[in-house]
């Protein structure tokens, strides 16, 4: 059986570890992907293994094994492979450094600290899902006071403007000056979703430090390093069910999720 059957182009691309399905989506709608010799256009294609996939004149990698990146993202880096405005990307500057890589989730322009990366697009997928359950850690400097009866309110979830955002663990480290140090942890990861809770709370955020995701910590990773994971502490920590599940079966699985 091929690898991969009557499945959505843009899925087959994030697979190869090329780019996330987002991103795959938009070289699409740019005409930068040719199906059997001809520009493809839209998305909701379905391909098999036998269809021959270009992406900017060049065939989809052989999968190789999955691998997986910490990396401790400075402020100023856009994570995205082009920028509309010319700023600086994390993959401009990884380049010489590792292979084709896409980001597990993303952190804004001025968020710094822990971006997992991996060659293994159906992996950072599976990762991103809510449902998967994992913890996103976060050290905060905020403009404001704020006490226990207020980080109570978030604690069991809110709703702002329109969008509801699960329980949110918040507690004060310090304080210095007119700002205080927090410890917040979510397990959504929505656009932005630190920062709005905090503007809920009165505080203005003007440092934000990704410390955790899931079991994968910052730790003493200096800024701008970059470190492999090692295959077996990959696999104990992420499940190894997930390595040896075939594409079929990982693909339910996201899809249950």
């Amino acid at each position: 059986m091929s690898e991969f059957e009557g499945e959505r182009i843009a899925k087959v691309i994030a697979r190869a570890g090329i780019c996330s399905r987002r991103d795959a989506e938009r070289l699409i709608g740019e005409g930068r992907v040719k199906l059997n010799g001809a520009v493809l256009r839209a998305a909701a294609t379905n391909v098999t293994a036998k269809d021959k996939i270009l992406v900017d004149g060049k065939p989809l990698p052989v999968k190789e094994e999955t691998r997986l990146w910490r990396y401790h993202k400075p402020a100023g880096l856009v994570v995205s492979n082009n920028d509309p405005e010319g700023r600086p990307t994390v993959f401009e500057k990884l380049r010489e450094q590792l292979p084709r890589v896409i980001s597990i989730g993303r952190l804004d322009i001025n968020t710094e600290g822990l971006l997992l990366l991996t060659n293994d697009g159906e992996l950072a997928r599976y990762l991103e899902l809510p449902a998967t359950g994992w913890i996103r850690r976060y050290r905060v400097r905020a403009y404001g006071r704020v006490d226990d009866a207020a980080l109570a309110k978030v604690a069991k979830g809110v709703e702002i403007e329109g969008i509801k955002y699960g329980p949110v663990e918040a507690k004060v480290e310090t304080s210095q000056g007119d700002n205080q140090w927090l410890t917040v942890a979510i397990r959504e990861g929505k656009n932005r979703e630190v920062k709005k809770i905090c503007e809920y709370l009165g505080l203005k955020v003007n440092r934000l430090i990704r410390t955790s995701f899931g079991p994968f910590q910052l730790g003493e990773l200096a800024r701008g390093g970059i470190e492999e994971v090692p295959p077996k502490v990959m696999k104990s920590n992420i499940g190894t069910g997930f390595f040896k599940d075939s594409h079929a079966d990982r693909r339910r699985k996201i899809q249950r999720s």
